[in-house]
């Protein structure tokens, strides 16, 4: 048995995203899966109603410093511990300071590497520097794709064995075709879709590529863009996605463009199975959980043929060139007026998406944690 300690600050909110998602799936397959290791979740306060509830080898701590947890708050209460684990595991990119006990770091991408002038400054520094230090310090290391696997080795001097792919998954509770007719022209009311729509979700920020995607409804008539998610870089960064939200009015399209914010996923299958297809042009992706939904709901996918976007899809979508505005037009021309081609990739998102689960990514990493 291994005392085992997690990071769970990502997992207690209320919009849970990217490493947040990945983070709240964990912990929830760990409490499930693992009736042998024993388990304290570390938070800054009180669980969420929906993380899984304490039992005995499963339980909560409260960090007494909530502020700087890696460098004062998880280190303070591993020195006045009394059992110390033998393992802390991070699901984020950060590990805790000024610890003897092995530590375990999630790295999902290196985006700030290859494109940080698309970051606020301050995000940008401890993304670069705290990154590394986990990295360079960590036991061993989780990712998220063989292809962020390989951006790790070719940007640090780390040994190959010193990494773990574990894929992500999908909420299965939630993510499926659906064929209530009325069920989803309700959310579309809702939402000001239409009938006719391609939807992208994940957040509004310029590595997803979102203005060369809008430009290219400039010309597509009789289809609108839907955009789930919300901004980023609040307050005085706010140039991080201020461009994103004008550019439809500037280009003269806003009736083509809605953004609906951030859409709870109760709703949000609802708005996916209705759309023509899903997009995500991205610059450049550790893996993409939004386009395994989309594939597990039997809505054909766009992706970029860069960075794990390839890797993730396979052949069970269409690739575009993301620097390619007549490329992304073209793939989504192709798409919602081709039917026999719309049923193929329909039917072979469904299968793809089957090597994608919470729970194999969950075995994994307790795997990773028992070997250390």
């Amino acid at each position: 048995m291994k005392k085992i300690w997690v990071d769970g600050t990502e997992a207690n909110v209320n919009q849970r995203l990217g490493s947040g998602a990945v983070a709240f799936e964990l912990i929830k397959n760990f409490e499930k899966l693992d009736k042998k290791n024993d388990y304290t979740v570390l938070l800054p306060g009180k669980p969420m109603e929906d993380l899984p509830r304490e039992r005995s080898g499963f339980r909560y701590k409260i960090i007494r410093i909530k502020k700087l947890k890696t460098l004062v708050g998880i280190p303070l209460e591993h020195f006045f511990s009394k059992e110390k684990p033998d393992v802390i595991f991070s699901p984020t990119h950060y590990i805790p300071r000024y610890i003897n006990t092995k530590r375990v770091a999630t790295i999902f991408d290196l985006s700030y590497l290859h494109f940080p002038q698309m970051f606020k400054k301050s995000d940008l520094y401890k993304l670069t520097r705290w990154s590394e230090y986990s990295i360079e310090n960590a036991s061993h290391l989780v990712t998220i794709s063989n292809f962020s696997k390989k951006d790790l080795l070719k940007n640090y001097r780390i040994p190959k064995d010193k990494i773990t792919v574990a894929y992500p998954g999908f909420d299965e509770d939630f993510y499926k075709p659906i064929n209530d007719k009325e069920a989803i022209d309700n959310i579309k009311r809702k939402y000001r879709s239409g009938d006719n729509y391609i939807i992208y979700i994940g957040t509004i920020q310029p590595r997803k590529n979102l203005l060369r995607l809008i430009e290219a409804f400039v010309k597509i008539d009789n289809l609108k863009l839907i955009i789930v998610g919300k901004t980023t870089g609040e307050g005085k960064e706010g140039w991080i996605y201020k461009d994103i939200l004008e550019l439809p009015e500037k280009l003269g399209i806003s009736e083509k463009i809605e953004f609906t914010g951030y859409v709870e996923k109760d709703e949000l299958v609802y708005l996916l199975n209705g759309a023509k297809a899903f997009i995500l042009p991205s610059l450049w992706e550790g893996f993409g959980i939004p386009v395994v939904e989309a594939m597990v709901c039997g809505v054909p996918v766009i992706v970029s043929n860069v960075s794990s976007l390839p890797e993730i899809v396979g052949d069970a979508g269409l690739l575009v060139n993301p620097k390619s505005v007549d490329q992304i037009e073209q793939a989504i021309r192709t798409i919602s007026t081709d039917k026999k081609l719309h049923e193929k990739l329909s039917k072979k998102g469904i299968e793809r998406a089957k090597r994608y689960s919470w729970k194999k990514m969950a075995r994994e990493v307790i795997r990773v944690l028992e070997k250390i």
